[in-house]
């Protein structure tokens, strides 16, 4: 049998996943990328942010020293660009660590821009100003998106900026205005407070990070507001307009003006569909310039796949990587369907948010039969140790099964312990399942397993309801 040859567009966290699982079932597989391997979750997203907000809370711990019985003579500062400096270090390695698995596995990495020119050829603009055909037997797109630019924001990528920018800036401004309260917008707004800009955020919905639970989200506004980050709700920016001096000034919806030295936008993000060859080919889209795909991952032109943010949906670098795993393994003559049922999900703010399943809202609005469990961070002696006691477990069950269908949390380490919740899901566990579970003590674990025992009140460390 004659070896299967791969062509990939794009290697950020679907396509370098889909060209590594490819390869190991025998692929002969050609990567194109004209950025960086990794894409934007490793260069311009979810590691770089990461590092940043690493040093945030490494201040933030500094400056609460005293609460921990610490005493810090002389004035603490911190230095930008060492920190800027930091979080390049650490891509760097992620990037390196990449381009070394590729070399294991044998992965042809072309450094340039590609155009799928039939289902088997697609023409390379290389780095180097030369041109060279890749030919295979199929061909994943995987060329992902970049930060939603509209035109009412005068973008300059310097005093009007996107997260891309956000990430390498030279100085802190006294003041920045971020539009957006999803997730980008308030993990920017905790780093660049903590970093000492005076942060406001305008968001033209009722919640910060809208798409979690409600409860989720209040706790969130209010630990926003404890650290002075202002929140305008329900409201949109009309226009942005620049004074004589330089200054910016933002007109709002209500008719009120915020002056300020720096404008982030973070309204999501923008399909990379455009010049690859897809309008050529008659690969179908949806009404959003998504890529149409099936469960497979596969268009609607033979031979070739789409996965990660060019097909819409849900937008998250595992989500892609899951979906190139799916696509490279039908490739190889397996059968395998994506399942976003349950897909958990989190969010890098002070402090951190995990979410999987549904929503309570989802479920009243589906008019389900639900029984939900709560258990709040404060009654944690592990939280109270480490001075963390911001937050909230949350479980959400089928009231005739039992069965958990969401797990919600914010709090410190929220984003690694919501997969509690994700394996009881993906083994159609019952909350009484967690509640029943033995749980290391001291640790923050132990929220789940209460918050699952409340929810049949029978929680140890709550008061008579």
């Amino acid at each position: 049998m004659a070896e299967k040859r791969l062509i990939i567009l794009g290697a950020g966290p679907g396509g370098y996943v889909a060209a590594i699982r490819a390869a190991q079932l025998g692929a002969k597989v050609t990567v194109i990328e004209d950025t960086e391997v990794g894409g934007t979750c490793l260069n311009r997203g979810c590691i770089p942010t990461k590092a940043l907000i690493a040093s945030a809370e490494a201040i933030d711990k500094i400056n609460r020293a005293e609460e921990y019985g610490i005493d810090i003579k002389g004035e603490v500062s911190f230095n930008l660009s060492k920190i800027i400096e930091r979080k390049n270090k650490v891509v760097a390695i992620q990037v390196k660590g990449i381009r070394s698995l590729f070399k294991s596995w044998g992965i042809e990495l072309l450094e340039g821009r590609g155009k799928i020119k039939d289902v088997n050829k697609v023409d390379v603009a290389l780095k180097d100003g030369s041109n060279k055909t890749a030919e295979g037997d199929n061909i994943i797109i995987a060329t992902g998106s970049r930060p939603a630019r509209l035109p009412i924001f005068p973008f300059d990528g310097k005093d009007v900026i996107t997260s891309d920018e956000a990430l390498n800036i030279t100085e802190i401004p006294k003041s920045v205005l971020i539009v957006g309260a999803g997730v980008i917008g308030c993990e920017f707004a905790f780093i660049l407070k903590e970093l000492g800009a005076e942060v406001t955020i305008v968001e033209m919905l009722s919640h910060a990070v809208a798409t979690e639970d409600e409860e989720i989200s209040e706790i969130l506004e209010r630990e926003l507001k404890k650290r002075k980050i202002k929140l305008i709700l329900n409201t949109k920016i009309e226009k942005i307009e620049r004074g004589s001096e330089g200054s910016l000034t933002a007109v709002l919806s209500d008719g009120k003006q915020i002056k300020t030295e720096k404008v982030l936008v973070s309204i999501g993000r923008a399909l990379n569909t455009e010049n690859i060859g897809i309008e050529e080919l008659g690969i179908k889209k949806g009404k959003k310039g998504e890529i149409e795909v099936n469960n497979r991952m596969e268009t609607n032109v033979k031979g070739i796949y789409a996965i990660g943010d060019v097909v819409g949906g849900i937008m998250l670098a595992h989500v892609a990587s899951t979906e190139g795993i799916v696509a490279a393994e039908n490739i190889m003559g397996h059968s395998r369907e994506i399942d976003y049922n349950i897909v958990p999900a989190g969010i890098f703010t002070m402090p951190e948010i995990g979410s999987v399943g549904l929503r309570e809202k989802q479920a009243n609005e589906k008019g389900m039969d639900i029984k939900v469990g709560r258990f709040q961070f404060r009654g944690l002696g592990k939280a109270h140790a480490m001075g963390e006691i911001a937050g909230m477990a949350k479980i959400i069950a089928d009231a005739k099964t039992d069965k958990v269908l969401g797990l919600h949390i914010i709090g410190a380490h929220a984003a690694d312990l919501v997969h509690e919740g994700a394996v009881a899901m993906k083994l159609g566990a019952k909350v009484k399942d967690i509640a029943n579970t033995i749980h290391a003590h001291p640790t923050l674990s132990e929220a789940i397993m209460e918050a699952s025992e409340d929810l049949h009140k029978m929680a140890i460390h709550l008061p008579k309801p």
